[in-house]
């Protein structure tokens, strides 16, 4: 079934508030009609941001909340902050915050249901490390990863769910899975998912994040489990992410 291509700059720990709201002004001229498009800045560049594209097709969202709404957390932001901010997507489960900060499933399954509370879009990020793949292991990582953090959870509660597959030995790395590869690993997460959350499967979009660049898109985003991009580096530059959105 047609699913609506979804292209998502993920900004990690990069761009003042200024550039930020330079670089999205500058991609507002860049959108294509039936793509969606989002950029994820820093917390403290995300209201800015949203105010600067305010009006447009330009998504915004945030890199990850805390699944409380308020009280004693020292340096969180919850899901209601984000919302107010004008977040409308939540990233979620990167793999640098599995490995840096101590993100696990059940933790990960906590921040969902905060931000599900909320309406906001949930994109929910998957993957192996290289070890992982080496030993065999993809097919176990990714269906531990999705049934853990969509743990009781219904089908109608995860109708706006987006997942992002992050090969985690292709971010940041300059290696990146073949359509193949990727297209296979796709295609077992809609599987899973459909274990998960039945024919609703079908319509949920999967994202490749995986140093994603302007050469490599227009092939990573043909294969027909592939519903879009996470995109890092390539998302901090104008032109660069402008080829990736037309790409798809």
């Amino acid at each position: 079934m047609a699913r609506t291509p979804f292209i998502a700059g993920n900004w990690k720990l990069n761009l003042t508030v200024s550039e930020g709201v330079a670089l999205a002004k500058g991609l507002v001229g860049a959108l294509k009609p039936g793509v969606e498009v989002a950029v994820c800045p820093t917390f403290l560049a995300l209201y800015p941001v949203a105010q600067a594209v305010a009006g447009s097709a330009l998504g915004v969202g945030g890199q990850n909340c805390y699944w409380e709404e308020k009280g004693a957390f020292t340096g969180e932001a919850s899901a209601s902050f984000l919302k107010d901010a004008g977040a409308k997507y939540v990233i979620l489960g990167h793999s640098e915050r599995r490995q840096y900060f101590g993100e696990t499933d059940a933790t990960i399954n906590k921040r969902l249901k905060a931000v599900l509370a909320q309406g906001l879009v949930p994109i929910l990020c998957i993957g192996e490390t290289l070890a992982e793949r080496d030993g065999g292991l993809l097919q176990q990582v990714l269906k531990t990863q999705i049934e853990g953090s969509l743990a009781g959870f219904t089908a109608a509660q995860l109708e706006t769910l987006v997942v992002a597959y992050e090969p985690v030995w292709a971010i940041g790395t300059g290696r990146t899975a073949s359509s193949a590869q990727a297209q296979e690993a796709h295609a077992f997460v809609r599987s899973v998912l459909r274990g998960v959350v039945g024919d609703l499967a079908d319509r949920v979009r999967i994202q490749y994040g995986g140093s994603v660049k302007a050469d490599n898109a227009k092939e990573l985003l043909s294969q027909p489990d592939i519903d879009g991009a996470l995109v890092g580096g390539a998302s901090l530059k104008l032109a660069d992410f402008s080829a990736i959105i037309a790409a798809a």
